[in-house]
């Protein structure tokens, strides 16, 4: 088990342990990126001849090409207009409404002049209302008005309405008439902004062929400029939409890697050089930034590493931190090698890293803690390594789905992968290829290209490959870590293995007692999720210690033998039992078992009253004390081990039951768990309450299954002889 190796490997570096893992680590790594982080001194000039094929050093959208299209899209587009038709209507009613409170102001003026004329003493002179009084009286009217008219009667200069107060009743009606007729011809037309003076003028021209008097044609000109406006807008929010539409519509022009950006022996001309600039080609020296960057990222991953250890105890902190630096620094070495194979050409290679299985790894050997840690640091070294890729959309797609599907790997539940199905599969493979279907749409790559379909297909390989990975891998992995792996619990669960061997030979009664208890138990904890694997193994060994004294056990006895124990004091008895839980836990340890199964070997009579033998030492010392009988314990401190306490127990008691019947065996087993309760021997083993019903019920189900009264068939043996009769007549 690595954890021994470690522990011994630990004690001969003693404190220099963790800092020789670290410096190999950080090593290992800066070796592994220095190549990608390191950079060549170039300078590309204008006018300069090219001595090789110069190259795009990655692919890189060309935006100043593409901002150029875009522009060129937008102003190709027609802009948008919307016609208001009824605002002619508006502006003839307006006029119209002005011309009613024209004509009603003169007339109450008049009237009223009439009424204090005839009012007047003979010889009094009234005079005759003004101009000046005619026009203030219409002003007062305009508080009646709407404020689009307000405004128009506002906008037009006073000479108007001296003018027109100026005029008999039908040079009036005859100027309403033509403002009218001019305002309606001119706005059934579409009139835009830098239309309305030029149809203004049209109009105001019109007047010149008209029988009307000067002051006619300018109170008409008044009402022309004020009437006549523009019907037909610019729709802005529309036309943008539209340039919108336009500039999306425009593919982004690429560069893309390896693509030849001038050619040997041709001058590198203005167009080139803005290429180089973009790509960052055109003027580089060596530098010592992105080396030191990486130095930075591998100190920032160690003291993360040196932080998060802390909060981990012994001999955890040591399996994680060897076990992170050997998957991180595996990931950093495949990644690397992906990037070493990745050209122009092949842009999809990247996707082939299945990301999500170290920080899978990291979640369900550790914490999820530690595989979000390692899901972040893949994303960073990957960065590293794609470092002349910074800032192009593959580069980010990678990113993206590296960071995505190493994070989902630390969601799936801390079970094994090949017991989840399904959801498992949604998680790391599903969830993945929609993000990366999404991604291939943002790109505005097409179905139809080839390309698209490679990437989706390396994306979905690396998916499966994480998935498969880590259900092939993983029972090696928990081999390495622990003792009671999958591998090592089948290897024991052999009828073969020489303690299983020994124990049916030597102890037949007890071997049988054993199988019994592991189908009993090892169902009863799959009903409440616990490692049924595990408790299977367990009993199968929880009893080895008889093989001791094994006739000194009633399942071991020949039929027709005595009991040994009849011939035994109480208390000698008592120590014969109990030798059993203390030999059993020897033979394993020396037999180096899982040190789960030596656990529930010493836990699973728990403290126990032998409860036969101390009633029997009573009867001839009442003054005996009850502790001397019970075993020694511990009392459970797992499920397993707590489930394996109730199902021995059931088990043994069952098998001496007389015509065990399923209420019988239902009766049993509820007390025994109540009195294990009351005893407080559960107290410590984690079971909840409904746990413990589901337990109930499934060692009720087995053992009512396995111990059920036969049932006789009164019949069977006449209906037998029948048959035979029958065979025998067919025959002749």
């Amino acid at each position: 088990m690595l954890s021994k190796w470690l522990t011994q490997f630990r004690d001969v570096l003693g404190k220099f342990f963790f800092p020789v893992i670290f410096g190999v680590f950080g090593l290992a790594v800066f070796g592994i990126i220095f190549s990608s982080v390191q950079q060549q001194s170039v300078d590309y000039q204008e006018g300069q001849v090219a001595e090789e094929n110069i190259r795009a050093n990655k692919t890189v959208e060309n935006t100043t090409a593409t901002n150029q299209r875009k522009q060129l899209a937008a102003e190709a587009v027609t802009p948008e207009y919307t016609y208001q038709e009824d605002l002619m209507t508006e502006q003839v009613d307006t006029v119209t409404q002005l011309f009613s409170l024209i004509i009603q102001t003169n007339t109450e003026i008049d009237q009223q002049y009439q009424k204090e004329k005839a009012a007047a003493a003979e010889g009094e002179t009234i005079p005759q209302p003004t101009i000046d009084e005619r026009v203030a009286a219409l002003k007062t009217k305009f508080e009646s008005a709407t404020d689009d008219q307000l405004t128009f009667y506002q906008d037009l200069p006073s000479r108007f309405y001296e003018s027109i107060f100026a005029m008999t009743s039908d040079e009036i009606l005859t100027v309403r008439d033509q403002a009218v007729e001019s305002i309606e011809g001119a706005m059934n037309s579409r009139i835009r902004d830098d239309d309305v003076d030029a149809t203004r003028e049209e109009a105001i021209s019109q007047l010149t062929y008209l029988d009307i008097t000067t002051s006619q044609q300018q109170a008409i000109t008044y009402l022309i400029n004020e009437g006549i406006v523009a019907n037909e807008f610019l729709n802005e929010r529309r036309t943008e939409q539209l340039q919108a539409e336009a500039e999306a519509a425009v593919q982004p022009v690429i560069i893309y890697q390896g693509e030849i950006i001038v050619r040997e022996g041709n001058q590198i001309d203005t167009e080139a050089i803005e290429k180089l600039d973009l790509l960052g080609m055109t003027s580089s020296s060596t530098s010592i930034f992105p080396i030191i960057a990486l130095a930075m990222g591998i100190l920032l991953q160690i003291i993360v590493l040196v932080y998060f250890s802390r909060q981990l105890a012994e001999p955890v902190k040591t399996n994680f931190i060897i076990f992170y630096s050997f998957t991180m620094l595996m990931s950093v070495l495949m990644i690397k090698l992906f990037q070493l194979f990745d050209t122009g050409d092949l842009t999809y290679i990247p996707l082939f890293f299945p990301a999500s299985f170290t920080p899978l790894l990291m979640s369900f050997f550790f914490n999820r803690r530690a595989g979000i840690i390692s899901a972040i640091f893949q994303v960073i070294f990957t960065l590293l390594i794609y470092y002349d890729s910074a800032g192009t959309n593959s580069l980010t797609i990678v990113l993206l789905f590296y960071a995505f599907s190493g994070l989902l790997g630390t969601v799936v539940k801390r079970t094994r992968v090949s017991e989840q199905g399904l959801p498992a599969t949604i998680w790391l493979i599903v969830f993945p290829m929609l993000l990366m279907l999404t991604l291939v749409v943002y790109q505005g790559m097409s179905f139809t290209e080839g390309a698209t379909w490679m990437t989706l297909s390396c994306a979905f390989f690396s998916c499966a490959l994480a998935y498969l990975l880590s259900v092939g891998l993983h029972p090696y992995i928990e081999q390495l870590f622990t003792d009671d792996s999958a591998i090592v619990l089948n290897d024991l669960s052999n009828p073969n293995h020489p303690l299983l061997k020994q124990l049916l030979e030597e102890a037949p009664g007890t071997y049988h007692h054993s199988m019994m208890v592991a189908n009993l138990s090892a169902n009863a904890v799959a009903e409440i999720g616990g490692r049924s694997l595990l408790t299977r193994v367990a009993c199968y060994y929880h009893d080895i210690g008889k093989i001791k004294h094994a006739n000194f056990f009633v399942e071991n006895l020949p039929e027709g033998a005595e009991n040994p124990h009849n011939f035994l004091l109480p208390e000698d008895s008592c120590q014969i039992i109990f030798g059993h839980v203390i030999d059993g836990v020897r033979i394993l340890t020396e037999a180096k078992m899982p040190q789960m199964i030596i656990d529930i070997c010493q836990q699973h009579h728990g403290t126990t009253l032998m409860s036969y033998f101390y009633m029997k030492a009573e009867e001839r010392n009442p003054d005996v004390k009850e502790a001397d009988f019970r075993y020694p314990g511990p009392r459970p401190q797992t499920k397993e081990a707590g489930v394996v306490n109730i199902a021995d127990s059931c088990e043994a008691a069952v098998r001496a039951m007389d015509n065990p019947t399923n209420e019988k065996i239902r009766e049993f087993v509820h007390n025994l768990i109540e009195t294990r309760i009351s005893d407080g021997q559960l107290d410590e083993s984690g079971l909840t309450l409904g746990e413990i019903r589901m337990v109930e019920q499934s060692l009720i189900n087995g053992l009512a299954s396995t111990f059920h009264s036969r049932i006789k068939y009164p019949k069977m043996r006449s209906e037998a002889e029948k048959m035979k009769e029958e065979q025998e007549r067919r025959a002749e």
